[in-house]
């Protein structure tokens, strides 16, 4: 693959960093990344990604866009409002950069479903808001093959990780979380709160490791960084990194599964 001279002058501060440079630019344009959740975490990641010079992106999300999701989904305007998020993502993008290949699907995830969904991806970014949806993406991925970035917030908090846990000695999302969390029942950001900016710096930050994956043995920056969670402190404000260790007794990547 060869970049046009327009896509070379888009993309010109990426291609003059070393970290990235010709190579690292082409790869990005020859990946295909599927983002699931188009809110929080997933709008800032969106524009992130989209920037980057991502050339395909699947968009999944069934959720429709409510007044309450402006103060931090930047993606969507008040003329989004009752429409499907992931028609109004695709919008954006179209307006945005029109060259970009799009896929949407207003589907709900399932362990039924995700396979489909997140078929021929490079990488899966997930930013959805209950853990039912992220172990099913979570198995999926392990079962495909695929990486997953896995971001969350709530508050003054996000947590940003890596996971590959179809990779011999690393950990998938569910050896972080256990099977506890299998029936749809965590708090939700209307029940506690959510500083807007808060969800731009994870996903943001979200968007950074998306890139540092796609990136792995192509240039320097490349680094996934399996299993690192990055815990981020908006109130103090700094970041933190743990180590999530895989389980070797895990139903979704263990070898007793």
């Amino acid at each position: 693959m060869t970049l046009s001279p327009a896509r070379l002058d888009r993309f010109a501060r990426h291609i003059v960093l070393p970290e990235v440079g010709g190579a690292g630019q082409v790869r990005l344009a020859g990946s295909h990344v599927a983002i699931i959740g188009l809110g929080g975490i997933g709008s800032p990641a969106l524009q992130y990604l989209a920037a980057s010079g991502i050339g395909r992106l699947t968009l999944v999300d069934d959720d429709v866009v409510d007044v309450s999701n402006l103060q931090r989904q930047t993606i969507f305007t008040t003329r989004d409002v009752g429409y499907g998020k992931a028609v109004s993502a695709r919008r954006w993008l179209a307006n945005f950069d029109d060259t970009l290949a799009v896929d949407v699907s207003d589907a709900r995830i399932t362990p039924d479903n995700a396979a489909g969904l997140i078929a021929g991806v490079d990488l899966v970014v997930d930013g959805t808001d209950n853990f039912a949806t992220r172990l099913a993406v979570s198995g999926a991925c392990v079962a495909a093959g695929v990486p997953l970035l896995s971001a969350a917030v709530g508050r003054f908090q996000g947590q940003v990780a890596a996971f590959a846990g179809h990779l011999p000695g690393e950990a998938c999302y569910r050896c972080f979380v256990g099977d506890a969390f299998d029936a749809e029942d965590c708090d939700t950001c209307a029940d506690d709160g959510m500083l807007g900016a808060m969800a731009g710096w994870a996903g943001s930050f979200a968007a950074l490791q998306a890139v540092k994956v796609l990136l792995a043995g192509t240039s320097a920056l490349g680094d996934p960084g399996w299993g690192r969670l990055h815990i981020l402190d908006g109130l103090a404000p700094g970041l933190r990194t743990i180590r999530i260790a895989k389980d070797a007794g895990c139903k979704g990547c263990g070898v007793e599964r």
